[in-house]
Formats: C-alpha cells, structure tokens, sequence
C-alpha cells in the first residue's frame, strides 16, 4: 500500500529551472485543457525533486515552482473565492501519517477524537454556488483565491442538481470527473466530431468542463467533498456570511456536512463502493485506508489516493491553514497506477473459445510495482474508438492484478510518423474465416480453433487437476486424432495411450488413474474446465453453488442466469448461449460418467413448484455467513491445497473467501510467516485460527 518512490536529485540549479518551468508547463497545460505531456507520477517526482532541491537552497526558489502554490494555479480565474480553495499536502506513508497526524494533534493540544476517511477523487476541483436551492454558478480551483467561471456546464454535470431539495444558499465543493462508462461514451463522441481522444478519464472531465460552443455535449459527474455557508465573493479571505437556513455549517462535523449535502440531492461518496466513513484512532485510519485501496481497481471512477481529515470542527478551528492546504486534512497517496509509454506493436491471440484478441506490445514501464510491456486492447472497435496507431504515446493503466489496459492516446505527443494499426483478414491461429458480428472477433471454428490451449486449461490444477496431461502430451493425442474435445479424454484406453511415443505402461496406467479421479470432481470443477464464456474458476462455483446440478444449469434462462451474485444483464444471456452450445460435449461428459453435481448444496424446487428449500440450505456448514481470509503458508493436511482450492472450500462450507482483513472479516487462517493480515485481525479482535484448527473444523469437507 505505501506508495513513496525515490525521488530524483536535481544536479545543479540550472538542472532546477528547467525542472521548474517543466512543471508549470504540465499544469498549465493539464488545467488549461487536460492535455497534460506528464502522467500522475512523473508530475509528483518532478514536483518532489523540485521541492528537495528548494529545502536545500532556499534562497534560489524560482517563480515558476509549482511548491507553495494551490493545484490548478497555472490556470487562474476570474471570479474569487468566497473562501480560500486550497490543495492538499500528501503523505505516501502509513509512518507518514502517524508522523503528521501526531504534529497536527501538537498543533492543537489534544488528541483528534475522530477522523474523516474518504476516497480522493481523481477530477477537477469546483465550487457549485446555491442561491435559495437554484444552482447560480460553477468556478473552477484556479489558484485558489480565484477561479475560472465554467456555468455554462450546468445540466450537463450528473449529481450536482440544477436545484436542491430545499430552498438553501450555500455553496457546495466537490470533484468533477468522468466515471468509466462516460469516459468510454464521450471519446467516440469527441473523434466524430474531430477532436483528438482524450488520454484518460481525469484529462477528459478537465478539458470537457472549461469547453465552451461545442456541437455536441458529453456527461460528466460530481462528487461533493464540502459544504459552506454563503459569503460574499471576494470578501476578506476566511470571512463567511451565514445564511440563517444554513444553521451556522462552518460549527459542523464534516461529516453531517456530507450527510446535508447528500440529503439535498448532491452526489456524495456515501453511495459509492468506498463510502466517507468517521473513524477513532491513527491505526484504525490505515484500516480503512487499506479497505478503499483494495476496492480501487473495482471501482467505476478513479481515485489516486484517500484523503484523511479532522472531523469535529473545533479541531480544524484550531489547526488552522497555510497558504497552500489546511493543517487539518491530508491526502494518503496510493501508488500510481497510470503511465505513459509508447506503443510498439500489436499482436493478435487466440484463446481457448477462439476470441481472437489484439494485445498491446509496449516500451516496458514500471507501473504498481511491476514493469509492463504488454496490455489488453479488448477488441478490434475498441482500437478504432480510440484511434490507435503504431508509435503512438499512449495512457496505460494497472491497478493491484488487473490486467493493463490501454486508455487512449496522448494525441498531444504525436510526430506524423504514427502508422494505421493492422487488423487481420483471417484467423492468425488456423486460417478460417472470422466471425466479425460481435465487438469480440471470434474464429468460426471457436474451441476447435486452439484445442490445446482449451484441452490444456481443463486439465489444469484448478480444474479437472489430471496429472500427467502436459502440452506435449495433449498435443500428442490431438495430432493422433484420439481426443477432438474435453469429453474425449474419459474414453482413453490404455491400448490407445501406449500407442503414443514416449509413453510407458507405468506412466499410462497413472494417467488412466488421474483420469478416473477426475471423473469424480465436483460440478463447479467441470464447469470451469469447460471454459465457459464469461466465467472464471470463482464464477463457476457461484453458478454451481447456486444450481446444485448440471441438469438446473442448462434448464436456466437468462433470467434465471442473472439471480447468481456477479452475473449481470450482458453476461447472462452469453452464459445460457455457451452452454447451448457445449451441449454435445456435456452430454459425451454424462455419458462417460463425469460428475454433475456440487457436494453439499440442496438442489432448487423445480421451475413453478411452490416448495421452498429452507432459509440458509445453501449456506449451511461451519462457516455459514463468515468472510475468511487465509493468509502465510498452510501445514498439515492443508498444505497440498493451492488458493483456489483453500476458496473452494471455504464456499463449499458455507464460508466467503476474502483477500483483504477488515471489520467484515469473520475469521483470519494464518499459517507461517502470516505477516500484516495476522497483525491486523490481532489489532481488529478478528477470530484467528492456525491451519490444523481449520482442517479439524472443516475435517467433513476436506478433499479426499
């Protein structure tokens, strides 16, 4: 989670000035128009180095250092603040913190009772002017003490509603950003109308909110972070006029200033995955700040850091503010998960259902923790949405495991010599022809297309688990014409697998016997190794939990497909129609004797009937309701079992696994060399079990 990266030394103060004017550059041109030549963290090493060299030689301090100043003073404005808009002064640190959340409670003389821990939204700061109930005026940060006038977007903002509901004057301080589905629906909208994409969600909000005059209107969203009283614009800095309705705001928590806000109809982040939340205690703050960072890569909108403020009112009183941030708040910054590299190439795979997928060959980047030099480009309309081209600068995004992703190309970087991305006319695997009728690209002869590839995921640890079934070998009996699909592998015969070269009596007899075994694995086994369309090792078992057999999964309509938790409008019907058709093979797989059902789960009352199974019969078990998360290396009869085989079983004994420790958490397995996840649930009261307490727990479920 501690995301601080070594910041750069500055060799001389000529090497200073061009750094310095480097950074007013990229701020003038990201708040100017979201076209920004420098990525998050470039600009925070650039600006870090900058302020390292200023502690050292304080009396040679540039005019253009972007230290000292408010985010966003490159931009300027003309219409003041009612009240100073100041930035926020980062930490990168769980020491960090504790260090600055100890000054602040120096600064004030007593202990901080509560804290304020909320997402920081990765937009663009506003101040949204309320005059009894009818939204009146939008500005911008600007420097801080004033801002630019941006009105001419209202309507067009989701959550910051052109009236509230009540009559109150007030004003209202929050980010305007683009969520996910916005940025992906303005780009098409802003190339047809021949502008250049925008890089990323954050570049999109900032350029979209300042245009003015354009043919067309693309969808923003607000999040508010603060409420004010009315003030006279442009009075003395700090002064406020209190509005009668307002009940005196500037003597409230700020959190019953969220709640206000969210109860008038403005968007808060309380309805969000990562609501505000008031916490007690520096360590119980790391908490929640662990639980929002976890959530970042799931999240809809982009959030680059949490910030942490001083909840009651008298303690921001008393602590006060500098010229650039409050003493009172902080901003917890998370790891940068965007960077700008260019891109080399494309390449176009074929999977195991034979969706024929491009992929991004990158100039390598060191992006959270780990060097990227390939990321997904989802489909061939999704390159043509974006206007990709080889050479191209390019945004590319990684948060925690999700796989990289290309945003969209810095536009702004381009030379001329970018070149039109090729798209194949036949399938690069086998030849055939290309079923072009959905985004996805697919070869006409789907699974037969890449055999291997699908034989050799079923037969996998987290699958079927046959040892013994290599690539090799499975290309062996493919190319022998013994096995054209994964039923095929339970009519092996011995005769048949000594036939093969290389293949001993012993090492087919052991084949025959993982083989036998494989038979017996349970229903969520089977279907994940079918390699549905829309599934994983986790869905599957959700989907076979939820059945209980086979013969209910392939009776389930898409509606009845969208009651599974994870299964939504769009997956559903993709599932039903995968499994349409794989019917042939399913019923080789009956035929032969493969299992069809998942142990320890009552089966549904069959379609109309009026019975019931009793309330928690799917839940039943010794960790009926519990959230588990194991953590360090198990032992004993535990040992053998890979991660998702420790998840199945904690599901199939009613449990949740979970990879993260919070408050939900209802019990923390730690084996050996458990770490920060034993020390948390130690810090949270968290139940703890060693591994051979849970085996005997769980003794009926334990594989056989």
């Amino acid at each position: 989670m501690d995301g601080m990266t070594t910041t750069p030394v500055l060799a001389d103060a000529a090497a200073y000035a061009r750094a310095a004017v480097d950074a007013q550059q990229a701020a003038a041109a990201y708040y100017a128009g979201g076209t920004s030549p420098l990525d998050d963290d470039a600009y925070d090493r650039l600006s870090r180095s900058i302020a390292a060299w200023e502690a050292a030689h304080p009396d040679q301090v540039h005019a253009d250092s972007p230290t000292g100043k408010v985010a966003g003073g490159a931009a300027g404005g003309d219409v003041p603040h009612t009240r100073p808009m100041l930035s926020l002064d980062n930490v990168f640190s769980g020491d960090q913190f504790t260090a600055w959340a100890s000054s602040l409670e120096r600064r004030i003389g007593r202990s901080v009772e509560r804290w304020s821990v909320e997402p920081k939204l990765d937009g663009l700061a506003v101040a949204a002017r309320y005059e009894r109930g009818r939204l009146a005026r939008i500005v911008t940060r600007g420097d801080g003490t004033a801002g630019e006038d941006v009105s001419h977007a209202i309507g067009t903002v989701v959550g910051l509603p052109e009236r509230l509901a009540e009559e109150a004057t007030l004003e209202v301080r929050g980010e305007v950003l683009m969520t996910t589905d916005q940025f992906e629906a303005a780009n098409p909208v802003r190339v047809a109308h021949g502008g250049e994409p925008f890089a990323n969600p954050r570049n999109a909000a900032a350029g979209t909110l300042r245009a003015r005059d354009r043919a067309y209107t693309v969808e923003m969203t607000f999040f508010a972070y603060d409420v004010l009283p009315s003030g006279e614009a442009g009075g003395p800095a700090g002064a406020t006029a209190v509005e009668p309705a307002a009940g005196g705001l500037e003597h409230w928590p700020h959190s019953e200033l969220l709640a206000y806000a969210a109860a008038l109809g403005l968007h808060t982040s309380a309805a969000t995955a990562v609501p505000g939340r008031v916490v007690t205690g520096a360590g119980v703050v790391l908490d929640r700040v662990a639980e929002i960072a976890a959530l970042r890569a799931e999240l809809p909108f982009g959030i680059d850091g949490i910030v942490i403020k001083a909840d009651l009112a008298a303690d921001r009183r008393d602590a006060g503010s500098g010229s650039r941030a409050p003493r009172w708040a902080v901003a917890y910054k998370l790891p940068a998960v965007e960077k700008i590299t260019r891109l080399l190439g494309v390449e176009w795979n074929v999977g195991r259902t034979g969706i024929i997928a491009p992929r991004a060959v990158l100039e390598p980047v060191e992006i959270d923790g780990s060097t990227v030099t390939y990321a997904t480009l989802h489909n061939p309309s999704d390159i043509t949405r974006r206007d990709l081209r080889l050479g191209d600068h390019v945004m590319v995004y990684k948060a925690g495991d999700i796989i990289p992703r290309v945003e969209a190309p810095v536009a702004r970087l381009r030379t001329g010599e970018e070149e039109p991305i090729g798209f194949p006319e036949a399938c690069p695997q086998c030849g055939s022809e290309i079923d072009r009728s959905e985004q996805r690209w697919r070869c006409v002869r789907g699974r037969d297309c890449h055999l291997v590839a699908s034989l050799s995921y079923a037969v996998g640890r987290d699958q079927l688990d046959i040892e013994g079934l290599g690539v090799s070998r499975i290309v062996q009996l493919v190319d022998a014409a013994l096995v054209a699909d994964l039923a095929d592998l339970f009519t092996l015969t011995r005769e048949r697998l000594l036939g093969l070269d290389r293949m001993g009596e012993t090492s087919a007899d052991n084949l025959l016997a993982a083989i036998a075994t494989a038979r017996t694995r349970p229903l969520s086994r089977v279907l994940c190794a079918l390699g549905v369309r829309g599934t994983g090792r986790s869905m599957s078992r959700r989907i076979a939990r939820h059945f209980a057999t086979m013969d209910h999964i392939r009776a389930a309509d898409a509606e009845a497909m969208r009651q599974v938790e994870g299964i939504g409008a769009e997956k559903a019907p993709v599932i039903v129609a995968e499994l349409a058709e794989l019917a042939s093979v399913v019923d080789k797989l009956v035929a032969v004797g493969v299992n069809m059902t998942e142990p320890g789960v009552t089966p549904p009352p069959p379609p109309g009937s009026e019975t019931q199974p009793p309330e928690g019969a799917r839940e039943a078990g010794p960790l009926a309701g519990l959230a588990v998360v194991v953590t360090g290396a198990m032992t004993g009869p535990l040992q053998a079992l890979s991660r998702n085989q420790m998840n199945e079983l904690i599901e199939r004994a009613g449990g949740k696994s979970s990879s993260s420790v919070s408050r939900r958490t209802g019990l923390v397995v730690a084996g050996e060399k458990a770490g920060s996840k034993r020390d948390k649930a130690e810090d949270l009261g968290i139940r703890l079990m060693d591994p051979d307490e849970f085996a005997a727990m769980l003794g009926d479920f334990l594989p056989r």
